[in-house]
């Protein structure tokens, strides 16, 4: 869902970042890129082991400020969607394909962000960190979504913009398309990836 379907990458960082100064914690892009695909509780975590030196204290209240700024961005409706999110769910409609939202934030993120979308009664079903116990790059989430639509890994399809999710798609045996967000294509994302595009708006007339 993050940097795929909706343009929140860059706003998490943002807000993070602001927080970060303001508590004149040690933070960065390259650090916040480090955890795209990862669920919170394991980011919240590693920043306990991070910032370790700052305190648990200090380190709990950096997480739940930046958590607090984020809703506060959210409620305000400043998501976007992605280019071509709209475009992909018509051409699977026409065709008549199940599609699942498979991702590591938590459930009630994931349903405010399609309901102040409009998209919700998109899609057949969710799964997030609340439905499994290990989170992207463990492939546990798509064996889920899997399950849940009855198919088999040959005949789905992920669709990703994070290294950890090209990884989960990897380890399910199932082919991953990736369209980056903020993360530049690594060696890594290209060998595990089936495809690359740079919108999801290119990937309709691709598969025909």
């Amino acid at each position: 869902m993050d940097g795929l379907i909706f343009d929140t990458e860059k706003l998490y960082y943002e807000e993070t970042q602001k927080v970060a100064d303001a508590m004149s914690f040690p933070y960065d892009l390259d650090l916040y890129l480090r955890f795209l695909g990862v669920s919170d509780a394991e980011m919240w975590e590693e920043y306990h082991v991070i910032y370790r030196d700052f305190g648990a204290d200090k380190v709990r209240e950096f997480i739940e400020r930046g958590h607090e700024a984020i809703k506060d961005r959210f409620i305000a409706g400043d998501v976007q969607l992605k280019p071509g999110v709209l475009t992909m769910l018509d051409y699977l409609d026409d065709l008549g394909v199940n599609r699942v939202v498979a991702s590591s934030n938590n459930r009630p993120v994931i349903e405010h962000l399609l309901d102040q979308a409009g998209i919700a009664h998109r899609f057949n079903e969710i799964v997030s960190a609340e439905n499994v116990v290990r989170a992207k790059p463990d492939p546990q989430i798509f064996i889920e979504a899997i399950n849940i639509m009855a198919s088999e890994p040959q005949t789905t399809l992920v669709l990703e913009d994070s290294l950890n999710g090209i990884k989960a798609g990897h380890a399910a045996g199932i082919p991953v398309f990736l369209v980056p967000d903020l993360l530049p294509p690594t060696a890594e994302m290209k060998a595990k990836a089936d495809r690359i595009f740079t919108s999801l708006a290119e990937i309709p007339a691709y598969l025909g």
